[in-house]
């Protein structure tokens, strides 16, 4: 039989922490030890000038006090809608540990430093696909995107593949934070980071 939750067996009372960023780099740490595949996968939400939300998941590629960064094409739907409303929502979900964790807050791209930093270091399948795909545009069928693939790397041969100007990171500083974790019988644990100033405030949530 189910009986409420007294502690949390993993660690100390997370919503008595004072600082969301150490928290969340603990909790990632669990994550990538736990979930059997891309803990850092997560569900990235933007709107455009319309005001209709659009969610999709990405990989969160870094973290630190500044925010949360990702990569994409500032082609695709998804940076069109970042550079009509720069603003987003993520939320990342670790089923194994039954922990969420959910952020928002404006956007802003990364240096050119930081984006062929990460561009190099991707395997050179991904970075030649990075340069083919016209993300988000109608694809006729699979057959056209491996022909572009394979005409890009017989172009750069065995040479360097730069990273193309339309390809890029964008960080999320967050305004706040949220940690969740599940508890039994629907009575979970939350508490809420928000920004005020140069340091947060915290609040625990009702379920």
């Amino acid at each position: 039989m189910d009986q409420l939750r007294t502690d949390d067996p993993k660690s100390a009372d997370f919503t008595l922490s004072d600082d969301p960023v150490g928290l969340f780099a603990a909790w990632m740490k669990e994550a990538e030890a736990s979930e059997p595949e891309d803990a850092n996968a997560m569900a990235l939400a933007t709107a455009g000038s319309d005001g209709l939300p659009d969610v999709r998941m990405v990989l969160l590629k870094d973290f630190d006090a500044r925010g949360f960064v990702f990569y994409t094409n500032t082609q695709s739907t998804k940076g069109e809608e970042l550079a009509q409303n720069p603003q987003a929502a993520l939320v990342l979900h670790w089923k194994s540990l039954r922990r969420q964790v959910r952020a928002r807050g404006p956007i802003t791209p990364v240096t050119a430093a930081e984006a062929d930093a990460y561009f190099q270091s991707r395997r050179r399948e991904s970075r030649l696909g990075a340069i083919a795909s016209q993300q988000s545009r109608p694809l006729a069928d699979r057959a056209t995107l491996m022909t572009a693939v394979a005409e890009l790397s017989e172009r750069y041969g065995d040479g360097p593949i730069p990273r193309p100007e339309h390809w890029t990171g964008f960080r999320i500083a967050p305004v706040s934070v949220e940690f969740w974790q599940n508890g039994d019988f629907r009575l979970h644990d939350r508490v809420r980071f928000t920004r005020t100033g140069a340091g947060w405030s915290r609040a625990r949530l009702y379920p």
